[in-house]
């Protein structure tokens, strides 16, 4: 197991030029033809979060506080985090043109998918503070966390990444199934909501969904003003290593028969 994780590791590092050049294409290709180009990914955020403010703050009344602002900071790492996982579990077989190629290494595939919404995730941080600024929330030395808040947030989308493209090589329904789970998956973590609305007898199990802990730590550092809970950090980072290292091991002992299912 442990020869498989580091042989992954160092193909992505022998890579990584190709893999930046990868990423670029992704992010000039993403927008390509349309009228407003990369504009759009500054505008699909501020509309979902337009209507979801409207919705939630206004029809359904949430009780928050600079209500939107603490929507926002949870739902573009959400953005991030769905996105990587439906473009990053179809992309060794929308990718077979090139996984067919024998000295292609398809692992860099699921990755520059990643990558490519992280730079897009980056790159909504002027919006997003100014956003916060705006209704008076301020950020302080807490805000130090964030980076390490990202890099456990990526080993985490990494790992089911991987397993997921790998899996979706086999059964396709899986990036159907996918779409589905993920619309459940973000009503049950507290991006629209805080935690301390959630009932008594269910808020305990709320932090047994791991997008759940890594939300709330970037509520923390952004909205709370605060450090995050280092227990529910912890158990998060435990859980994206696990999740880490069965992908790697997993993508690594079927990718060679790739080739042959796309």
């Amino acid at each position: 197991m442990s020869s498989l994780i580091l042989q992954h590791l160092q193909e992505l590092f022998h890579y990584r030029t190709l893999v930046n050049s990868l990423v670029i294409r992704e992010l000039k290709a993403r927008y390509r033809g349309s009228f407003l180009g990369f504009l759009w990914t500054f505008l699909n955020p501020l509309l979902l979060l337009g209507v979801y403010a409207l919705v939630f703050n206004f029809y359904l009344k949430i009780q928050v506080e600079h209500y939107a602002g603490f929507m926002f900071v949870g739902l573009l790492p959400w953005i991030w985090f769905s996105s990587s996982l439906l473009e990053g579990t179809n992309s060794i077989t929308a990718g077979g043109s090139l996984v067919t190629k024998v000295l292609f290494p398809s692992q860099v595939l699921p990755v520059v998918k990643i990558l490519s919404n992280l730079i897009n995730y980056l790159l909504s941080f002027p919006i997003l503070f100014g956003f916060l600024w705006a209704m008076g929330v301020y950020q302080g030395w807490p805000l130090l966390w964030l980076p390490i808040i990202i890099f456990i947030h990526l080993l985490f989308i990494e790992g089911l990444v991987l397993i997921l493209a790998a899996v979706n090589v086999f059964f396709r329904d899986v990036q159907h199934i996918l779409s589905n789970l993920l619309t459940l998956w973000f009503f049950l973590t507290p991006i629209l909501y805080p935690l301390s609305q959630v009932p008594s007898p269910f808020n305990k199990w709320v932090l047994f969904n791991p997008m759940a802990q890594i939300t709330m730590a970037y509520q923390d550092v952004f909205f709370y003003n605060r450090h995050p809970d280092l227990r529910i950090l912890s158990v998060f980072t435990g859980l994206s290593l696990l999740f880490l290292g069965i992908g790697m091991v997993f993508f690594e002992h079927h990718k060679e028969i790739f080739a042959e299912k796309v």
